[in-house]
């Protein structure tokens, strides 16, 4: 008995470990048709960022593409991608950004939440603009089934491309050099 209680617990270690790896909730997989990819216009949004200045959707008007990656301070791979990410923000074309939204904070008065991001983007050295999610982003949120999730977003708003769901920088990488194009 204790053999097979040691064998289902290695498994369901493995298991939660495979789970982890790929991104919180979700297989890693790119899908052009997944839920957030659903929906063709991101929402209107006036919310704050971490530092608490406001951010609307005019974000996304200076540049031509704006990465949006979509994470959760609960989530491992979501916090094992920051620093990759935060180097990528300081080397993106001229015409690229990247920001993120911190989908478990719940508005901006969740300060646990939010000094909890905060403190996930300072130890990563990732200063690229992290949004707390207003009711209009929140609703997008539904359409997300896990995170990281990670869009692509053009300077009028629309979502483009296809959404990648789990940590893959390189496949970001990859899909901004094509829309830029």
């Amino acid at each position: 008995m204790q053999k097979f209680f040691k064998l289902t617990s290695m498994a369901m270690i493995v298991l939660a470990m495979l789970l982890l790896s790929a991104g919180c909730l979700a297989e890693n997989a790119t899908s052009s048709n997944q839920g957030a990819a659903k929906l063709n216009k991101f929402p209107d949004f006036k919310t704050v960022d971490l530092a608490g200045n406001v951010v609307t959707q005019d974000i996304f008007k200076s540049k031509k593409v704006t990465v949006v990656n979509i994470w959760g301070t609960f989530c491992p791979p979501c916090i094992g991608e920051m620093p990759e990410l935060g180097k990528w923000a300081g080397q993106m074309p001229a015409d690229a950004q990247i920001i993120g939204i911190v989908c478990d904070a719940r508005d901006k008065n969740d300060k646990e939440t939010i000094d909890e991001a905060k403190k996930i983007t300072a130890n990563a050295n990732a200063k690229f603009v992290n949004i707390v999610p207003d009711e209009g982003i929140m609703s997008y949120l539904d359409s997300v089934d896990a995170v990281p999730t990670t869009i692509f977003v053009d300077s009028d708003g629309n979502i483009i491309g296809e959404t990648v769901v789990g940590a893959d920088v390189a496949k970001y990488k990859e899909l901004l050099k094509r829309y830029l194009k």
